[in-house]
C-alpha cells in the first residue's frame, strides 16, 4: 500500500501498469474502495499508468470526522494528482467518483484531458432522502441498510450469486464516519452549472438495472456535456464494472483509444 498525504488526509492509492504510460485515475463510489476496479484492470490496454485510491472515509484512508463537503472531495483528488505529478490524465469516476471527476474537471481542466462518468449525475437524490439515510445509520449502522443497498446496486441476477457477499461484507465495513461524511457531500452537492461548462470529451455510462442512478439520471447528465456519449449496459446495475468486467472493460478501451491514443 502507498499513502500520500492530500489536502491535509492521508490517501491510501495504487498504482498498476506503466510508470511512464498515459495516466488514468479511477474514482470509486460510496461504500467501496479501491478493489471497485480490480475485474477490469488485466483487461484494459498495455501502455496505461492506472492510479486508484481510497477517498477519504474509505478503505485504507483516513477517516475525519463527519460531514464532508463535494469540495473536499475535490480538493482530495486535486491535491493527489498534484503530488503523484499527474496531469491531463482520464479520469474514471463511479457514481460519487463521478461526481468528483465532474468538480475537478470544472476547477482544474489542465488536470483531466477526457472524463468517465459511471452511474453518476450531476445531482444525485435529494437532501431529504440522503439525511433520512443518515439517521438511519446513525440509529442501527451500515448493516441495517445493507440489503436494501444491495439491491439498489446489483440486478436481481447478481444479487443471487455468492459472491454478493463479498460487496456487501466492503459496504458494511466501511467506516461509519466516511460513510455519512460523504453521504453529507452527495446530498450538499448540485454540480449542475459547472457541469453545462465542461467541454471535454466525456463517456457516461449507465446500468440498465441501476436502482441508485436510473439510465435515464446519467443520460441526462450526460446531455449536459456538448459532444458526450452516453450507453447503457444492459443487465448490470450500479457497478457494472463488478457485474459486466468485460462489457465494461471494452467500452474503455475504446474510449482511451480515442482519447489517450493507447
Amino acid at each position: 500500500m502507498r499513502v500520500l498525504r492530500a489536502n491535509g488526509v492521508k490517501l491510501n492509492w495504487r498504482e498498476d501498469g506503466d510508470p511512464a504510460g498515459v495516466p488514468v485515475v479511477f474514482a470509486n463510489s460510496l461504500g467501496t474502495d479501491l478493489r471497485l476496479w480490480d475485474q477490469i484492470l488485466p483487461l484494459l490496454p498495455s501502455g496505461l499508468r492506472i492510479i486508484r485510491f481510497d477517498k477519504r472515509g474509505h478503505g485504507l484512508s483516513d477517516c475525519p470526522p463527519a460531514p464532508y463537503a463535494m469540495a473536499d472531495l475535490v480538493s482530495d483528488a486535486e491535491a493527489l494528482l498534484d503530488g503523484l505529478g499527474i496531469s491531463d490524465c482520464v479520469f474514471v469516476g463511479l457514481s460519487i467518483g463521478g461526481m468528483i471527476g465532474q468538480g475537478l474537471a470544472a476547477r482544474r481542466p489542465d488536470l483531466i484531458r477526457a472524463l468517465v462518468l459511471s452511474n453518476t449525475a450531476a445531482k444525485m437524490g435529494e437532501a431529504a432522502m440522503w439525511q433520512a439515510r443518515i439517521d438511519a445509520i446513525r440509529a442501527g449502522g451500515i448493516e441495517a441498510l445493507a440489503d436494501a443497498v444491495m439491491e439498489r446496486w446489483f440486478s436481481p441476477a447478481f444479487l443471487a450469486r455468492p459472491e454478493l457477499s463479498a460487496w456487501r461484507n466492503m459496504l458494511t465495513r466501511t467506516p461509519v464516519e466516511g460513510y455519512i461524511g460523504c453521504c453529507h457531500a452527495i446530498a450538499g452537492a448540485d454540480l449542475t452549472e459547472s457541469t453545462k461548462a465542461l467541454t471535454l470529451p466525456t463517456l457516461a455510462i449507465a446500468g440498465s438495472d441501476d436502482g441508485a442512478s436510473p439510465p435515464d439520471l446519467v443520460q441526462g447528465t450526460a446531455a449536459m456535456i456538448a459532444g458526450s456519449r452516453f450507453t447503457v449496459i444492459d443487465g448490470a446495475g450500479h457497478l457494472p464494472c463488478v457485474e459486466d468486467p468485460a462489457a465494461y472493460a471494452a467500452l474503455l478501451t475504446d474510449f482511451l483509444k480515442e482519447h489517450a491514443h493507447v
